[in-house]
């Protein structure tokens, strides 16, 4: 909120800029909502609090909860695939995520809202990336309708409905346009630094015009355990990011639905015994699927053009954030 002088009194209020962001939030999501809806997906709710800390255990929060430890969700993915092996076959989640990372970016928040989904009986990952980018390119067209004009007069944006597919780039092929760029190839690692990302998108912008790219097959050491290994190439996941103007805004996988794969977790380091409810979902078969999860405030940064993710959130969570 704000205050401003009118010359006999104060009037308090939120900027005009404050008031069109969350517009453009509201129907951003709805254009989300109503093309996933449109392709017979179920909403769901699911738990914020586990009994146990997901994945590896590292980047959540711990609370006590009557006498024993609990732990923030940093992801409804688990959940979701219990959905998809209990017969809900097309699931997303609009709603709080929590991750314990102790980063002062215009890009990090410890708290933020996002947009999951999980598709089964998929062909392949292809299934889901073809999904997300025309949700996306529907829910910007809707802001476009709604509020563009405003965007254009309030923040000097152009909001541009982007063409689909989105380009592919598979990340040792998005290694070697950095590395034609002159970046260091061994200062190139097997994932890609935030300069990395936003040298990909110049790059993509200047020889195909396009916005957006799908960077794709990235290295098994760099994803988690769930993540589908090709059985022709088991160095790689058949996983992706989606970059915008060069910022990450999603990550997606196919999973691993075979029960002896997914056991692979002790490749990471990862006991079984904390995960065997998760473990369980795949016991007596589950279909292939596929997920994503996209942070809602990195797409409102791009789309109207701000320079930090606190701009685009109503109440910004950080490591030095927590009131009001």
């Amino acid at each position: 909120m704000n205050t401003a002088w009118t010359g006999d009194s104060w009037t308090y209020g939120a900027a005009p800029a404050a008031q069109l962001l969350f517009a453009v939030q509201t129907t951003l999501e709805q254009g989300m909502r109503e093309y996933a809806y449109g392709q017979g997906c179920t909403e769901m709710h699911t738990p914020k609090l586990m009994g146990t800390a997901s994945e590896s255990g590292a980047e959540v929060f711990e609370l006590g909860y009557f006498g024993r430890s609990a732990y923030l969700a940093q992801s409804p993915q688990f959940f979701k695939q219990m959905a998809i092996a209990a017969g809900v076959d097309r699931v997303f989640e609009i709603g709080p995520v929590f991750r314990a990372e102790p980063s002062f970016t215009s890009r990090h928040a410890t708290e933020f809202t996002g947009v999951d989904v999980e598709l089964a009986w998929i062909d392949g990952v292809e299934d889901v990336m073809t999904f997300e980018e025309r949700m996306l390119a529907h829910a910007i067209a809707q802001v476009a309708d709604a509020y563009g004009e405003a965007i254009r007069e309030t923040l000097g944006v152009e909001v541009t409905v982007p063409a689909t597919p989105f380009p592919r780039l598979t990340m040792a092929e998005a290694q070697e346009i950095l590395r034609e760029k002159g970046w260091d190839p061994q200062g190139v690692k097997e994932d890609l630094a935030p300069e990395g990302e936003r040298g990909i998108g110049a790059h993509l912008r200047e020889h195909t015009g396009h916005e957006w790219v799908f960077v794709t097959h990235y290295p098994t050491s760099v994803r988690p355990f769930y993540h589908m290994r090709p059985t022709d190439n088991p160095a790689v996941t058949l996983s992706f990011d989606l970059l915008w103007q060069g910022l990450e805004v999603t990550t997606g996988a196919q999973r691993e639905h075979r029960y002896d794969v997914v056991k692979q977790a002790a490749e990471k380091g990862l006991r079984h015994e904390p995960m065997q409810d998760y473990l369980n979902v795949f016991r007596y078969g589950c279909p292939p699927h596929s997920g994503l999860g996209l942070g809602l405030s990195r797409v409102l940064m791009v789309l109207l053009g701000l320079d930090s993710i606190r701009e685009a959130t109503f109440l910004f969570r950080g490591p030095s954030r927590l009131t009001p």
